[in-house]
């Protein structure tokens, strides 16, 4: 359908966003990143197992070093997600095949100059995050043979958010699974069959994301059928091209700015000393096993939202808005009390040292808030990217940081260590509570000028 004949006809492009629609993308999407941090585990086993500290120091740093660079093109996944719901709530069958071109395109020269780039890449992290000559040298072998995924782990970012955007969260976790599936065989093979070292890993993610890219491309192809695809007019079509960069735009930044609030957490942490320094990064391990769990629903909000804007139909959006508030919440409920119950066993289970458990044990009440006043946070970023309001979403970004750092200099004087842990938490609650005090408004002009 044109965007013309769907605007004579509003009626064609209402639908109805029910719980089970919720958790059809929420439950798959889920499991789908649950096996990212699998991966992370079985790749510090095989490594290991070669009883060599300084090759575990090395894909450690090494990974640091990627998370940090791709979190630069993080804006693939969920702008494409965005984008692509919009085109199909508007029924818009050729800006769906165009949006993933594009987007495939900039994947594409993103994944090329950061290849080109390696060698200062890899030197910049390498200096700022250090480490013994032998740690050094496993890192620069991991990174060099791993880098030359970017281009397909670039474009893996492109086809899930696009899947996403489709609804077809099933494919989605399809796709993770394969992936993270992959290259755990192929990480044990090459380690543990083949004596290879860390490039043994490396090279296991590298055929992994090429092999996931041709998946992903056969599955897209299956669901396109024999249409016709965009010509290159529509696809470089300036005004859509300039409204993808800006979203993009936006999204490194809120990117950026949320890695640079958990930076600045474990930095303040160190200056307490190495003791609280571990407790607390065994304690943000909580926070990031929450964030897991509440991506699948923030995800589902993505998709059900960026439908409603491109439908152009408010009861839809209005429904997504409150359905996956009511299932994020429960899902934050339910990780606070499994936090508060089992907190200290999973604190042994992380730590041996008795002074790293009895400080975190002291601080746990922390990690078991953080599920609740960060669950609006994920909510919101979730509703704010589907409907492509990525303006408000970086700004609020920008000034609830502003808000952390000025109150832990407020506070840590005042409280320690519980000062640094309420001043996170207030930046987790005060991202929530500002969006959902714009969202209203927003959803006002955008469903207005609809």
């Amino acid at each position: 359908m044109s965007p013309s004949q769907a605007a004579n006809d509003p009626s064609k492009l209402a639908f109805s966003v029910t719980h089970r629609s919720v958790l059809a993308i929420a439950i798959p999407m889920t499991l789908g990143y649950l096996s990212t941090p699998l991966l992370g585990v079985v790749d510090m086993a095989v490594i290991g197992r070669l009883g060599d500290a300084a090759l575990l120091g090395g894909i450690a740093l090494g990974g640091i070093i990627f998370d940090l660079v791709f979190t630069t093109f993080n804006f693939l996944r969920a702008g494409t997600t965005g984008l692509t719901a919009q085109a199909l709530g508007a029924k818009h069958d050729e800006e769906i095949k165009a949006t993933l071109l594009r987007a495939l395109l900039i994947a594409l020269a993103g994944g090329l100059l950061v290849i080109l780039l390696q060698s200062p890449i890899r030197e910049a992290g390498q200096w700022f995050l250090g480490g013994s000559a032998e740690v050094q040298s496993a890192t620069a072998r991991y990174f060099d043979v791993r880098v030359l995924s970017a281009p397909f782990l670039l474009a893996n970012y492109v086809i899930l958010g696009w899947f996403i955007g489709l609804g077809r969260a099933g494919t989605g976790l399809l796709l993770q699974l394969f992936l993270n599936g992959l290259n755990i065989a192929l990480s044990v093979w090459f380690v543990v069959g083949l004596n290879w070292s860390v490039e043994g890993v490396a090279f296991a993610t590298v055929l992994s994301e090429i092999a996931t890219t041709m998946l992903g491309l056969v599955l897209v192809l299956a669901t396109v059928g024999r249409g016709s695809w965009p010509k290159p007019a529509v696809i470089f079509n300036r005004r859509l091209l300039i409204r993808m960069m800006a979203l993009n735009r936006d999204i490194m930044i809120r990117s950026f700015a949320l890695l640079y609030a958990y930076a600045f957490f474990m930095a303040r942490s160190a200056d307490q000393g190495d003791t609280v320094l571990a407790a607390n990064a065994v304690l943000e391990k909580f926070i990031m096993v929450s964030g897991y769990f509440l991506d699948g629903l923030a995800t589902s909000a993505e998709q059900l939202a960026g439908r409603s804007v491109g439908a152009k139909h408010r009861p839809a959006f209005d429904r997504t808005l409150k359905l996956t508030a009511i299932w994020s919440f429960a899902m934050a409920f339910l990780l606070s009390a499994v936090f508060y119950l089992f907190g200290p066993a999973m604190i042994d289970f992380m730590t041996t040292a008795p002074d790293v458990r009895a400080i975190g044990n002291t601080y746990l009440i922390w990690a078991v808030l953080a599920p609740l006043l960060g669950v609006l946070a994920f909510q919101m970023d979730g509703i704010y990217i589907g409907a492509t309001w990525s303006d408000t979403m970086r700004n609020m970004m920008l000034l609830s940081l502003a808000v952390y750092i000025a109150a832990y200099y407020a506070l840590f004087p005042l409280m320690g260590n519980h000062g640094l842990w309420l001043a996170l938490g207030l930046f987790l609650g005060l991202r929530g509570i500002t969006l959902l005090a714009a969202c209203r408004g927003r959803a006002d002009r955008t469903f207005a000028e609809a």
